[in-house]
């Protein structure tokens, strides 16, 4: 109920998303915060999926019990979701990185996004999966060069770019 409270509150939203990230410090406190992502309307699940994204930064661990439900929502018609959930499972993937290679099928759906900042966040997860999961970097390399001849933002191509040469080093 404290993050229910909070996400009503008065607060600014930054405030509140920075105020519920500090009181997740256990399994009981993000199954709340997942408890109101499911049965929240479009712009709840967007400060939710926001809020992960700062929490899988610290605690990916917490996630895990829930991460087939996340990846579900990669491809969700709220875009604040399409950003949270890539960008948590680019931290998730560090520690995890076994844990999210369901996740890529939906990403690269993502890559073709008309929105720059949805294709941005499907690259820094796809990135961080290819950097993380051995058994996946094969096919990521081959399918970031292709990425990268079709992408027509320098900032996201760099995201490619970057990954490629720091998994070839």
């Amino acid at each position: 109920m404290k993050i229910q409270k909070l996400m009503n509150s008065d607060l600014k939203h930054k405030d509140k998303v920075f105020e519920i990230v500090k009181i997740i410090k256990n399994p009981a406190d993000f199954k709340e915060l997942m408890e109101l992502f499911r049965s929240g309307n479009d712009k709840l699940k967007g400060s939710c999926a926001e809020v992960m994204k700062f929490v899988s930064q610290e605690k990916p661990e917490l996630f895990l019990p829930y991460i087939d439900e996340l990846i579900n929502h990669i491809n969700s018609k709220v875009n604040r979701v399409k950003w949270g959930i890539p960008e948590a499972i680019h931290y998730i993937a560090e520690k995890h990185p076994e844990k999210v290679s369901n996740a890529v099928p939906k990403l690269l759906e993502n890559t073709k996004d008309k929105s720059i900042v949805v294709r941005w966040c499907a690259a820094f997860a796809l990135s961080s999966i290819a950097k993380h999961n051995k058994k996946l970097q094969k096919e990521l390399i081959k399918t970031f060069e292709q990425l990268i001849k079709t992408e027509n933002n320098n900032g996201i191509r760099n995201v490619y770019l970057n990954s490629l040469k720091e998994i070839k080093q």
